[in-house]
């Protein structure tokens, strides 16, 4: 993300010397200032494109160039776009690693222009935003300021019509703000959960796209009309099954929190659509090598899933070797008879979910002879 931003890679990157003397410090950052200030086109252009390069890998620069914050977010708000990509870049260097340079980047009026960027059919421009929100997101500070803004419901559409670089950088920017007072309502109205399963299913399940995805689901899914979204959504509960299964470990503790708070909201509704995903093998995987909270929430989950709630379904045979998993994981060190038993369970998992499969086909089959005799 970051060497996207300042311009080359971050392996090719060599230090910028700080400026050599006080006093030649001083008159270089007062040149500077004066470009950015008074100058225009070309001088003023070119000033921020030093304070870029000078502020690109020494924090020494980045504190000296302090008074060049205000400055240049005035030309992100009246320039051009070539102003406004200069200008923007100079400020997401001032911005790394120093504090006081983000505090100041938001208190100065720079979120208005950001946000209005996040729109812009310049997908260059939009990425840099995306990145730059995603860095002044690093400071507690403006987490209140941009969490109360319009910069919500624009990341939101970022996941949709953004590059890949500009989504991945968007849904780690909600997932961070998701934890701000009201700000999940906020997300939720800019509907979000489409487009988290659209990228949960394109990415790589151990990816840390894949697990911000996740860990954005979790919380959204407390809201009745998240669940209903994701319910609704073709392929969106397998997508979190998936992740159960081939996340990170974050991911994985992620995927089964949303599982868990859909069983728990209305297992009847809720139940069987989980079941039909396949999630058995991955919960049981999670109980024996998953984090503490993932372990206690897998189990609690195959605990709901297990029991019946009236009739005996095909799954017996299963229910029963999760039972007996369950119950000696509680009481036995060795993982040898987990294993084996482990391997026995995704054995009849597997024997069942394809007999789920030859059953859809055969309903798909037989549908166009149904409609031929129907009157």
């Amino acid at each position: 993300m970051f060497s996207l931003l300042i311009g080359s890679p971050i392996k090719n990157l060599k230090p910028e010397p700080d400026m050599d003397t006080p006093s030649r410090a001083g008159e270089e950052v007062d040149s500077i200032l004066n470009r950015l200030r008074s100058g225009r086109g070309s001088r003023r252009l070119e000033a921020a494109r030093e304070v870029r390069r000078l502020t690109r890998t020494s924090s020494n620069n980045r504190r000296r160039l302090a008074g060049a914050v205000e400055p240049i977010v005035a030309m992100l708000r009246s320039g051009s776009a070539e102003d406004a990509e200069a200008a923007l870049l100079a400020l997401l260097n001032l911005a790394v690693k120093d504090e006081s340079n983000k505090t100041k980047i938001i208190d100065v009026g720079a979120l208005d222009p950001l946000i209005n960027f996040l729109r812009s059919p310049n997908s260059v421009l939009q990425e840099n935003v995306a990145a730059a929100l995603l860095t002044l997101l690093a400071s507690s500070t403006n987490k209140p300021a941009i969490a109360s803004s319009a910069a919500v419901p624009r990341l939101v559409g970022v996941l949709d019509s953004g590059t890949p670089q500009a989504r991945a950088d968007a849904i780690i920017a909600l997932s961070n703000l998701s934890a701000a007072p009201n700000a999940l309502h906020d997300i939720l109205l800019s509907a979000p959960v489409p487009r988290l399963i659209g990228l949960l299913k394109a990415s790589d399940k151990s990816s840390r796209t894949a697990e911000r995805c996740t860990s954005l689901l979790e919380p959204l899914l407390a809201f009745n009309e998240a669940r209903t979204a994701l319910a609704a959504e073709p392929g969106g509960v397998l997508a979190v099954v998936e992740a159960v299964e081939d996340g990170s470990p974050r991911a994985r503790e992620h995927a089964v929190g949303a599982l868990l708070t859909l069983c728990r909201s209305d297992r009847s509704k809720y139940r069987e659509a989980i079941l039909n995903e396949g999630v058995i093998p991955g919960l049981l995987e999670l109980t024996v090598q998953g984090i503490e909270k993932g372990r206690g929430e897998a189990r609690e989950l195959l605990g709901l899933l297990r029991e019946s709630s009236g009739r005996r379904q095909d799954g017996g045979t299963l229910e029963r070797i999760v039972t007996d998993m369950m119950w000696r994981f509680d009481g036995e060190e060795g993982s040898g008879k987990a294993k084996r038993m482990l391997a026995e369970m995704v054995k009849v998992s597997m024997e069942q979910s394809l007999r789920h499969l030859e059953q859809r086909v055969a309903m798909v089959r037989a549908a166009p002879t149904q409609g031929l005799f129907s009157s």
